[in-house]
């Protein structure tokens, strides 16, 4: 067998059937096109079924590739497992109605066992065959297969739903006995088998029939060859790795995190090597994902992005990295690819900055939410239960953003489960209170049959009008058409009317409906679109309302006069943003209150104080220019000829509304807006934060609430200036960077103090030396404050050889610290630092390690501190020296 790198095992095996005639097709997108049945390419077969199925007929019916690929139904076996991976590569052949079995197994015999090529030794091949394929077998049998390493196989025959299907062939690799997890005697011990013995790697399909989506069989127009073989797979094959983790697909990124976290060392304890595993493959498929377009969100491909780069976080921290980590393995990834996907590389500081973010917005809630989880499952086991209950899960998801998911894997590693039930439970009452909220509105999202009854022709007057007569025409209350209703909520529909109904990011109007004495006997709270697209009155009712009677509908002026000006100002912002930002940003959501406005826009970065200023600058100098503000009814074809941009995601019809403010800003829009720009006064940005990895939001104020805002301001600035005794305004700056520096001064001097207080209390520490037996130590609770202040008194002690061992503990607030080291001697006598951190940590209820000189644990029990001491001083004396 040839030693081969990745990359040249992926090379050969397409040159190999290039030089057999085939294409050689690039791997496509993770991201499926065209095809709703998959959320990601997950084979390599899911890009050719536009060929098996005859949709497309291909320029050469030979193809050969080379496919990413994305299956995340097991992603909790990943790390656990040999050869589990989220993110994949599949090589494989394909022929589309033109060789068949006899070809496929010749070539795939040739290319494992010619010495041209990979040059496995055909004693270590196996063959597993469907039953009733004859064929197949007799085509094993003449590539000079013995009978015996040929096995009819009940299950060889490939099935995964929609698409093409039909019986299979399965080439095993013999690892020997000496790799196996079962008995040479095992009934599972054969090609096929579950055993670790037998590695399956090449999987040849005789394409045959279509599966359609309604369950049949049908035959293919042409008999296909569909092949697939993992590279990770027949690489750790060719590496003679252990799994697929020790090949060079992932061990350089193995590496880079164990320099990353600085405590721990791949292959040093299980557990941490299950968090590197994790790591490693969560990488690779982040970084493909994203550079093929995908972003992390809370659906689809977004979560499942999400979820991985969260995964991914939580086992770094038990890698003791607290900080963002991730992003830093992208360039690994990329290194490792680039023979076949430079693309990596060349997208790598837009991936790394997407990962980041995410991170960073995980971050900030992670340490609260582990140790929310931490200290509930101690409860748990405490009171000597097994189950986390689904009230806390569902916290731990609704306020530290925890995916349910990672919630039971990590119980799961504490030996718990989790009440699944009990987070339904909490899931359900959280959407009733949205539900209740929102009011009798929401019965529109169930499209009830009442509402989807009504025809009622009803028309919008509003832009033109803020007061208007009209006829009642339905009263719905509680599901149910009625002809009057005397107090209570109701919905009404009216021939005409002002009142605007919630659309594009507006809030619905409100007002009040009257008599013809000018009586008020309704509120109207909310308005919505009916099913048939009337605008749908919620009023509190007042006074008696009956059906084909006329009321006077009136919004208020003042509401109304604020949401205008705030929907034009979310114009003005969204043109100044691109003038900023450049033509990439787009809208991503909106809401336009009476109070604020508030627009999403996508940005991989939080904008600067000079960007804010700037796009602060432009929207009021379009406000101080006193522009005009135009509508415009036209088709949709003319209104994007006119270069109207059309916002967000939003479907329009035929006939559309397009609102041009000068040469400045021109949109499709169905809102209400000022009539000139300077009705809006003042605009004000009062934030700029993240919503999601790539979307910013910022929130701003116009008018009298921009106005309100500067005054607000003024008066905090007054109040510091007032403390810092300053003359003018214009002084606190300056007042401010000089206390800054002396405080950065003090700090510096507090530091060197606390510095010399360290090494004056270690030098007092380490005279503390004994003897237990055969070894020096010093075993003592150290004043200091954490961590840090240990490894330096450790650094102390390292230089000035004072004993064979040191073990020392402190309080850190409420947790407790302990640091291990001991010198070469020891360790060459058989005795580590990591041995001793693991005797004495559960004595604070801690977990730690790190190499053979020097190991460390934290936990939260710091009574315990002296326990461990006394189980370090019972350690050694237990010990004899070889």
């Amino acid at each position: 067998m040839k030693k081969l790198t990745s990359s040249q095992v992926r090379q050969m095996f397409l040159d190999f059937f290039a030089a057999k005639g085939h294409t050689i097709e690039p791997s496509a997108s993770l991201v499926p096109k065209d095809d709703p049945t998959l959320l990601w390419i997950n084979s390599g077969v899911a890009t050719m079924k536009k060929y098996f199925d005859g949709q497309v007929i291909p320029n050469n019916p030979r193809i050969a590739s080379a496919q990413k690929s994305i299956r995340t139904n097991d992603i909790e076996n990943v790390g656990h497992t040999a050869r589990h991976q989220t993110f994949f590569e599949m090589l494989g052949n394909f022929s589309v109605g033109d060789y068949f079995k006899e070809q496929a197994i010749a070539w795939a015999f040739e290319l494992l066992t010619s010495p041209d090529w990979f040059a496995f030794d055909p004693e270590k091949l196996y063959m597993t065959v469907y039953p009733k394929d004859q064929a197949a077998y007799d085509c094993w049998l003449a590539q000079g297969v013995s009978p015996d390493h040929i096995y009819k196989v009940e299950d060889n025959f490939w099935d995964i739903g929609v698409g093409p299907s039909g019986p299979d062939s399965e080439i095993f690799y013999d690892r020997g006995q000496e790799n196996n997890d079962v008995a040479e005697d095992d009934p599972e011990n054969y090609p096929g088998g579950e055993n670790a013995r037998y590695l399956e790697i090449w999987n040849i399909v005789f394409s045959q029939f279509n599966h359609l989506p309604d369950g049949r069989f049908v035959d293919q127009p042409h008999k296909n060859i569909d092949t697939g073989m993992g590279l990770e797979r027949i690489v750790s094959v060719i590496q003679d790795a252990p799994t697929n983790f020790e090949t060079d697909l992932f061990l350089p990124i193995i590496k880079q995190t164990e320099r990353l976290s600085d405590h721990y060392q791949y292959g040093d304890d299980m557990q941490k090597d299950i968090a590197f595993k994790i790591i490693a493959d969560h990488a690779r498929a982040v970084t493909f994902a994203i550079g093929d377009g995908a972003l992390p969100s809370n659906e689809g491909r977004g979560y499942v992005l999400r979820r991985l780069i969260r995964r991914a976080v939580l086992n770094g921290q038990k890698l003791g990295i607290r900080d963002p980590f991730l992003h830093k393995l992208v360039a690994i990834v990329g290194d490792i690819m680039n023979s076949y996907y430079p693309q990596i590389t060349e997208q790598q500081e837009f991936i790394a900055k997407v990962i980041f973010n995410e991170e960073s917005r995980f971050a900030e809630t992670l340490t609260d939410g582990l140790e929310l989880l931490n200290n509930q499952i101690q409860a748990v086991k405490k009171a000597g239960s097994a189950v986390l209950g689904g009230q806390a899960a569902f916290k731990l998801f609704d306020t530290y953003g925890f995916p349910i998911e990672l919630t039971v894997e990590y119980a799961k590693e504490q030996g718990l489960t989790v009440d699944q039930t009990g987070f339904d439970e909490q899931m359900e009452q959280q959407k009733q209170r949205a539900r209740a909220a929102r009011g009798n509105r929401q019965s529109m999202g169930s499209q009830d049959e009442l509402l989807m009854s009504i025809t009622t022709s009803s028309e919008f007057v509003g832009y033109d009008h803020l007061t208007i007569e009209g006829t009642l025409k339905n009263i719905i209350v509680d599901d149910q058409e009625v002809a009057e209703i005397t107090s209570g909520q109701a919905q009404l529909i009216f021939d005409q009317t002002p009142f605007y109904a919630e659309m594009g990011g507006q809030v619905a109007d409100v007002g009040v409906l009257k008599t013809d004495d000018d009586a008020i006997v309704a509120e109207v709270i909310d308005v919505q679109h009916a099913p048939k697209g009337q605008n749908l009155h919620l009023v509190e009712v007042k006074a008696p309302l009956r059906k084909d009677a006329h009321y006077t509908l009136s919004v208020d002026a003042d509401f109304r006069k604020n949401v205008r000006r705030n929907h034009t100002a979310m114009h003005l912002l969204d043109q100044a943003l691109r003038n900023v930002l450049g033509g990439q940003t787009h809208q991503a959501g909106s809401l336009v209150e009476p109070e604020y406005l508030r627009f999403d826009f996508t940005s991989l970065d939080r904008l600067t104080t000079a960007q804010l200023q700037q796009i602060e600058q432009i929207v009021n100098e379009q406000i101080w220019q006193s522009i005009p503000v135009e509508t415009i009814k036209t088709d949709i074809n003319t209104a994007k000829k006119m270069g109207a941009i059309a916002l967000f995601d939003n479907k329009y019809g035929e006939q559309v509304r397009v609102v041009k403010i000068g040469d400045f800003s021109m949109e499709f829009c169905g809102g209400t807006h000022a009539q000139n720009t300077a009705e809006i006064g003042l605009f004000k940005i009062i934030s700029e934060t993240a919503v999601g990895a790539g979307v910013r939001r910022i929130t701003a104020v116009t008018s009298q609430k921009a106005y309100e805002y500067d005054q607000t301001n003024m008066q905090y600035l007054e109040a510091v200036q007032s403390d810092l005794r300053v003359p003018q305004l214009k002084n606190v700056p300056a007042k401010v960077e000089q206390l800054v520096a002396e405080l950065k001064t003090t700090q510096q001097k507090l530091q060197s103090l606390q510095t010399k207080v360290t090494q004056q209390e270690a030098s007092n520490l380490l005279d503390q030396v004994q003897k237990i037996g055969d070894l020096t130590a010093i075993l003592a609770l150290a004043p200091v404050g954490g961590m840090n202040e240990l490894r330096q008194i450790a650094d102390d002690w390292k230089q000035q050889a004072k004993s064979d061992v040191l073990v020392l503990g402190a309080t850190n607030q409420d947790k407790a610290n302990l640091i291990v080291a001991v010198n070469s001697s020891t360790i060459a006598s058989g005795i580590t630092a990591n041995q001793i951190i693991k005797a004495i940590a559960p004595k604070i209820n801690g977990g730690g390690g790190g190499r053979d000189q020097m190991a460390q644990a934290g936990g939260k029990n710091p009574a315990g501190l002296k326990e461990a001491l006394a189980a370090a001083k019972d350690f050694l004396a237990d010990i004899k020296l070889n």
